[in-house]
Formats: C-alpha cells, sequence, structure tokens
C-alpha cells in the first residue's frame, strides 16, 4: 500500500510560481512511477506530469510543457511540481497518483494510489 499527501497549494497571481509536493508512505515509493493529475470545476481529471521510478524519464501535458518540472527524491519519498508562469486556466485540484504496479514503465501512469489532492488557485 502507498499513501500520499499533497501539499503547496494556494492563491497565487497570474505569472506567479507554486511548487507542490507529494509527500508517500509505505512500501518502496521509490519503485513506483508517479504523475501529478488536476481537475478544474466541472470539468474531467486530466494529466498534467509523470515521473518513471527511477527518475529518469518525464512527460508533460502540452498545455504545461516548457512551465511545469515535475522532479523526485526517492530519499525522502517525496515527488515535486515546480509550477511557474501560471495561468488562470491551471486553476483546479492538483493530485498526485502512484502507478498501479512497481516498476512498470508507462508514459502516463495507470493510478492505483491516490492523494487527497491539493487547491491552486490562479488570479488574474
Amino acid at each position: 500500500q502507498v499513501q500520499l499527501v499533497e501539499s503547496g497549494g494556494g492563491l497565487v497571481q497570474a505569472g506567479g510560481s507554486l511548487k507542490l509536493s507529494c509527500a508517500a508512505s509505505g512500501r518502496a515509493f521509490s519503485s513506483y512511477a508517479v504523475g501529478w493529475f488536476r481537475q478544474a470545476p466541472g470539468k474531467e481529471r486530466e494529466f498534467v506530469a509523470a515521473i518513471s521510478w527511477g527518475g529518469s524519464t518525464t512527460t508533460y501535458a502540452d498545455s504545461v510543457k516548457g512551465r511545469f518540472t515535475i522532479s523526485r527524491d526517492n530519499a525522502k519519498n517525496t515527488v515535486y511540481l515546480q509550477m511557474n508562469s501560471l495561468k488562470p486556466e491551471d486553476t483546479a485540484v492538483y493530485f498526485c497518483a502512484a502507478d498501479k504496479e512497481p516498476y512498470r514503465r508507462p508514459t502516463i501512469p495507470a493510478p492505483g494510489y491516490w492523494g487527497q489532492g491539493t487547491q491552486v488557485t490562479v488570479s488574474s
């Protein structure tokens, strides 16, 4: 079992930055690919970014490419999402999710574990 807790959300003006953290506990978090997803009001949850279990491969949605950076520190069991040049359309609840099985190499993780989410609000 993997437990995930997100933090770092908040209110920021357009053009600003936030850094989200996803802290994990439980078994062998470092062996799981991890993704960030987001859900805006009235919209479906969408993929944002992913990182492989070793940290060498990252994938981004086109909407955030060049602005967001995903990283992980396996010694700290934590995955980060650095968000720069934020736009009002980035407003959403952001969730981290671990892949359903360890040692897989999906382009986009198939979540087997979810965090509770953290709210990001970008004002214009």
